[in-house]
């Protein structure tokens, strides 16, 4: 601790570049994944939770209906783009810190440690900014069944900044802030699960390939633990089910009379109309999202990390 404490002051502001780099770094993977795989995927995704009679068949060929390519990508930009960007960034830090803080006080306990970041990052990403930003983002998707029965009457359908303006005139910044809860249970589940899980998969491939627990695995090795630990993170679906119905544009007896429902008075239904399957719909999507999602920014947040350590005087 002595040692600590004398260190010259230069070292704080080392550990401030180190985590404004950390910020830049989780906030340009989360772009690069978003921009790739990422949305098409949570396009897909939405689309069945929202729609829950329809398989992923029926979701591709909806969306390709939509604009051919372009449907994929709806809500890109800005939305989807400055999502990425804010929770990615937050995600990479409070992760990263909460897990090496773990590790410091409970040495070699690694899939504890990366649950407990991704708890940590997931509750920063959603209440900071995740309430306002997937409300956003999701705009331009959830309403397009909405928005083509609109045209095909001659109507003019509204714009995402229009519809947004409307939910803010009826109900405040809650109603734009509407399913935080449920975000903030996926993402502290689903970043636990990911995090967590890619560690316990780290360990099998130490094991497998035999290196000792020390050893660094090589990119292949981190994006393969990160896949699998993506994939099996989706347990929580119905977290994420529950938040686009309770997000959602499209007229239901759940909405009648602008009624706020809670997320026990969706999960019930949900239950009625579709089933208890109907809180798993989207999963398909869902695993493949959060596969590329670990694999961006747990694998290769760590090795972005392991760079800059590298680089810090």
């Amino acid at each position: 601790m002595s040692t600590v404490a004398r260190r010259p002051p230069t070292n704080g502001g080392s550990k401030a570049t180190t985590t404004w780099n950390s910020l830049g770094a989780g906030a340009v993977l989360a772009l690069a994944q978003v921009s790739t795989l990422g949305q098409p995927f949570e396009v897909l995704k939405t689309h069945m939770a929202a729609n829950r009679s329809d398989n992923f068949r029926t979701a591709i060929r909806k969306t390709w209906g939509r604009g051919g390519v372009s449907g994929f990508y709806q809500g890109l930009i800005p939305w989807a783009w400055l999502e990425a960007s804010t929770k990615g960034a937050l995600l990479l830090v409070s992760s990263g810190e909460t897990e090496r803080l773990v590790l410091q006080a409970l040495p070699g306990q690694k899939a504890f440690a990366g649950a407990a970041g991704g708890v940590v990052g997931g509750l920063v990403q959603t209440y900071a900014v995740m309430g306002f930003t997937t409300t956003m983002a999701s705009l331009p998707i959830r309403p397009e069944i909405t928005r083509n029965k609109m045209k095909s009457t001659g109507v003019t359908p509204p714009s995402t900044w229009a519809v947004c303006r409307n939910i803010y005139q009826k109900e405040g910044i809650r109603g734009l802030n509407k399913g935080a809860n449920p975000v903030a249970l996926r993402q502290m589940t689903g970043w636990a699960s990911r995090i967590g899980l890619t560690r316990v998969n780290e360990s099998f491939v130490r094991w497998a390939t035999g290196k000792g627990q020390g050893d660094k695995l090589s990119a292949g090795e981190k994006i393969f633990s990160s896949c699998a630990g993506g994939a099996l993170s989706c347990w929580n679906q119905p977290f994420e089910v529950l938040r686009i119905e309770m997000q959602s544009l499209i007229p239901s007896a759940l909405h009648q009379g602008g009624h706020r429902p809670t997320a026990l008075e969706t999960a019930k239904y949900i239950v009625k109309t579709n089933g208890i399957l109907g809180l798993f719909r989207g999963i398909t999507p869902r695993i493949m999202l959060a596969a590329s999602v670990t694999t961006f920014m747990v694998a290769g947040g760590d090795l972005v990390r392991d760079m800059l350590s590298k680089q810090a005087p």
